[in-house]
């Protein structure tokens, strides 16, 4: 079973600081999305089930990420081969060319049996890329799945609806989008680390791909990306502990956040 598996890599949020309501990311490191180890854990299964078949990591390089450092985490994590889509147009592309650029690796390293996603990424969050990849690749989708199965040609998924749970069957080739209760990435040894820089990285320009910087060009501006603005009350309690302690409560239970 041949799995290509679209990545991301994204700055870490633990090591990520908000000043003056937007993101720092100077010096911070990126890694591969959590989201998207989930769709690689899931690749790694089914290819395992199937007994043959290869995992390809592909990703586009967007801005000064170091994707060439951060894929072999992929790699390491047991991915057989990695993509790279890399082009100066890419840094400022939106979602619709970034769509472009991997639908155009996947048509052009595969074919492949099944394209998975994470639901999201960890910095956008927009979940609109697999869509646009299977509409382009001209494969059926399916969303937010939370446990899959290979049967042959058949491929089944699970996904909650809220109060009830819904089985879909699909035949391959098809795109899924999974969601991280699917599975618990695996952590990777110190031995497939090492072997990590052993596997094949492939790298395409958007010309390899036919494609070129105005096919990729943003088709919309994003005007702001600032975290939610918050007020404080800046409310002062005087006096003895204890009366500080209950006019403390007083005012929590006022506002709701304590019952009585």
């Amino acid at each position: 079973m041949d799995i290509a598996v679209c990545v991301k890599t994204n700055p870490d949020l633990q090591l990520m600081r908000v000043k003056d309501r937007a993101p720092v990311l100077e010096a911070v490191p990126f890694k591969v999305g959590d989201l998207d180890k989930n769709a690689l854990e899931a690749a790694l299964l089914l290819r395992d089930a199937a007994g043959d078949g290869r995992v390809v990591a592909v990703t586009v390089s967007e801005g000064d990420r170091k994707i060439r450092e951060t894929m072999k985490e992929a790699l390491a994590i047991g991915a057989d081969e990695a993509v790279i889509v890399s082009d100066p147009a890419l840094d400022q592309s939106d979602q619709a060319g970034v769509a472009l650029a991997l639908a155009g690796a996947i048509g052009k390293a595969g074919p492949f049996d099944l394209v998975l996603f994470g639901e999201g990424s960890t910095d956008g969050y927009s979940g609109q890329v697999p869509s646009r990849v299977a509409e382009l690749l001209g494969l059926p989708e399916i969303g937010y799945a939370r446990s899959l199965q290979s049967t042959g040609a058949v491929l089944r998924a699970e996904r909650s609806m809220g109060e009830s749970i819904e089985t879909l069957e699909t035949a391959l080739p098809a795109a899924v989008t999974v969601v991280s209760e699917i599975n618990e990435p695996r952590i990777p040894s110190l031995m497939n680390i090492m072997k990590a820089g052993k596997k094949p990285v492939v790298e395409y320009a958007l010309g390899d791909l036919a494609l070129d910087a105005a096919a990729v060009a943003p088709r919309r501006a994003v005007r702001s990306n600032l975290a939610e603005e918050q007020s404080r009350k800046h409310v002062l309690f005087d006096g003895e502990p204890a009366a500080q302690a209950e006019a403390l409560i007083n005012a929590l239970v006022a506002e709701g956040v304590l019952g009585r």
